[in-house]
């Protein structure tokens, strides 16, 4: 299965039933459930936005990845280990966009996002790097799609821990 299919199918089991007061609540310092699943959001469309320009310039924008490039995505792509105490880049940062927005758009706004990585893929390769990633650096197309499920379900764990829920 697509990881962004789990992706999506995780995001919306977390989120199942979920009240509005619920996803507003936050603890001092820490996101709330929409604040978590807007950042998601961000993360979505930035990437998407990477690919349109790819198809809009006719090739991959990726560059060269350097032995740093190399770890980090050997950590988080290769063993699907997402580490913590990152501070999220400005524009990935919550915005205070209306928690029903963001709960509604979530789910299009990946498929949206596959459905240009494939458009890439489908033109230039599934082997090649296509577009970089502001910390991991050049990612291919199935890269780009176990980050975001490794960065979603690191996130979904918070949700579910929000939520009362057992950790996964």
């Amino acid at each position: 299965m697509n990881h962004l299919h789990k992706l999506r199918d995780a995001i919306g089991a977390a989120t199942r039933g979920v009240a509005l007061e619920d996803l507003i609540r936050h603890r001092e310092g820490k996101w709330s459930i929409a604040e978590i699943l807007e950042h998601l959001s961000l993360t979505y469309s930035g990437t998407s936005k990477g690919f349109q320009r790819c198809l809009a310039v006719g090739k991959p924008l990726a560059t060269n990845p350097n032995l740093k490039h190399r770890f980090i995505t050997s950590v988080v792509v290769g063993m699907g280990h997402m580490p913590n105490g990152r501070q999220t880049p400005e524009p990935a940062r919550p915005k205070g966009a209306r928690a029903e927005q963001v709960l509604a758009g979530i789910g299009p706004l990946l498929e949206s996002m596959d459905k240009l990585i494939e458009e890439c893929e489908e033109r230039y390769g599934s082997n090649v790097r296509l577009l970089d990633h502001p910390i991991l650096g050049p990612l291919t197309g199935p890269q780009w799609r176990k980050f975001h499920w490794v960065h979603g379900r690191h996130h979904i764990r918070q949700i579910l821990q929000l939520r009362g829920h057992p950790p996964v």
